[in-house]
């Protein structure tokens, strides 16, 4: 089994053969690490697959930086 999905199964999963609808599809199914790569194809890690599809990873966009730090001392 490949590290990556095959460009068969991202094909399966989105409906889509174009790379920029693969990857809008995908983007708004929550795989937030694929990204489409230098020869023009979507690439999508098995292991975020897996955990996005198992429940295991959050919107990891929604989350904010811990800035209380700057906040003044009075």
């Amino acid at each position: 089994m490949s590290i990556a999905l095959t460009a068969e199964e991202i094909e399966t999963l989105t409906g889509y053969r174009v790379a920029t609808k693969q990857l809008q599809v995908l983007h708004r199914r929550g795989f937030l690490r694929a990204y489409i790569n230098r020869a023009g194809t979507v690439v999508v890690e098995r292991t975020h697959y897996e955990a996005i599809t198992r429940g295991e990873v959050h919107n990891a966009a929604k989350k904010t930086a811990n800035l209380s730090f700057l906040k003044s001392a009075t």
